[in-house]
């Protein structure tokens, strides 16, 4: 469905949000492996802690448009980026008893739109490197997030603006993957990052960032649309998504009233 990435070594790649959390440990494991790397974030010093001395640095807010251009002119000059892996993005608990409208612009934002400003400088990119002979590796790797898959507590901003990566991934696969442009949709579920610290609630399956960044590694040297992890715990999301409605939506109020402390319960 995509092509599969058979080495690293010497392939030019930039991560957009790679200051912390899986871009972060992404950037090291692909510079382990040999990649040339460009990393973005809105911040340089977390990415110079990172110490990969040949990566090249560029500072991003992708919220900014005018940043935004300048950075992908930057970037993109003369063809040489092969794969752009988009993880820009923040989490904040917003449910409906603690509604904040900032907070939800604010993830709206940085999540998905963010991303539609992008795709106005990387599709003509892509499309244009598409008919260079011979076709060179190329693509559009999503991060996206398991909470996409179905409504979930605490995640009012959070879910919606992955539901919409994950629909765009599959839009821009279709449309993408007939000229040789690879377009991947990642899911990870439950990661520890600094985003994830802040959560009250038993996190399943919990995982580090750098075994999700080893599992997304994995995954672009398949072939596979879709990269999911940990699969014991992605796997049941996705069952969950074929349960009807009723069922759904009984059997996560069972399970959230079983973690609720005015009941008495852990």
């Amino acid at each position: 469905m995509n092509p599969p990435i058979r080495s690293w070594l010497g392939l030019r790649i930039w991560i957009v949000g790679a200051s912390s959390g899986i871009g972060a440990a992404l950037a090291k494991e692909l510079a382990r492996q040999g990649a040339e790397l460009i990393l973005s974030a809105r911040r340089l010093a977390p990415m110079q802690a990172l110490g990969i001395e040949q990566a090249n640095l560029v500072a991003l807010d992708v919220c900014d448009q005018a940043q935004w251009l300048k950075a992908s002119e930057q970037v993109l000059a003369g063809d040489k980026v092969d794969l752009i892996i988009w993880m820009a993005g923040i989490y904040r608990p917003v449910s409906s008893t603690n509604y904040r409208l900032n907070d939800v612009l604010a993830m709206t934002q940085t999540n998905y739109l963010s991303l539609l400003y992008a795709l106005d400088q990387l599709l003509p990119y892509f499309l244009n490197r598409s008919k260079l002979k011979p076709r060179p590796v190329s693509g559009l790797v999503i991060v996206s997030s398991v909470a996409g898959y179905r409504g979930l507590p605490k995640a009012l901003a959070y879910g919606p603006s992955k539901a919409a990566l994950s629909h765009l991934a599959e839009v821009l696969h279709l449309e993408l993957s007939t000229e040789g442009i690879g377009v991947w949709a990642v899911h990870p579920g439950f990661v520890q990052t600094p985003a994830t610290a802040i959560n009250d609630f038993h996190m399943p399956a919990l995982i580090s960032a750098e075994q999700a960044a080893r599992e997304i590694v994995r995954g672009l040297e398949r072939s596979a649309f879709e990269i999911h992890f940990p699969r014991r715990f992605t796997l049941l999301m996705k069952c969950l998504r074929w349960l009807p409605d009723r069922l759904y939506f009984a059997l996560l109020r069972r399970a959230l009233s079983g973690n609720d402390p005015r009941q008495g319960k852990q």
